[in-house]
């Protein structure tokens, strides 16, 4: 390896390509667009997923089954442990609080808790959903669970 190769040819500024500016340029006469065809036209575009005349791919692979994701809720799931660490004892956590300590950020549908951790405060916890382990944890924290509709 020459190490003149490596940097050979980065510019900072690269010149634009200046098209149809004679043959000399070699961009001249057909400007980089070939001989006839739709794509030499002016105002051509290319519909997405077209192969030129050949089968497209998107009809080539078979779609099959069902597929819910577009209908699926988006469930946002929180852990025992995050509540731990940014709550402290006799406080109130909900949506709205969750989203105030940057707990729920983004879209969603459902706030989920989840068991994974410790608790050791006594929270009062509201939200859509919450795993058996949650539910007990929290009310061996002397906790308690409401469920949102």
């Amino acid at each position: 390896m020459i190490i003149d190769d490596v940097h050979r040819g980065i510019q900072k500024r690269k010149k634009r390509k200046r098209l149809g500016r004679g043959v000399g340029s070699g961009h001249g006469k057909t400007a980089g667009r070939g001989h006839k065809g739709a794509g030499s036209r002016r105002g051509y575009k290319s519909r997405t997923g077209f192969a030129g005349g050949q089968m497209p791919l998107f009809r080539v692979v078979a779609k099959r089954g069902f597929n819910n994701a577009a209908f699926a809720d988006n469930v946002l799931a929180i852990n025992l442990s995050l509540l731990e660490e940014h709550f402290s004892a006799g406080e109130e956590v909900s949506p709205e609080t969750l989203r105030a300590r940057g707990l729920a950020k983004g879209r969603y549908d459902l706030i989920k808790i989840l068991g994974n951790g410790e608790l050791t405060k006594r929270l009062t916890v509201r939200a859509q959903r919450f795993s058996k382990s949650a539910v007990e944890k929290i009310q061996a924290a002397g906790g308690q669970v409401e469920t949102l509709s």
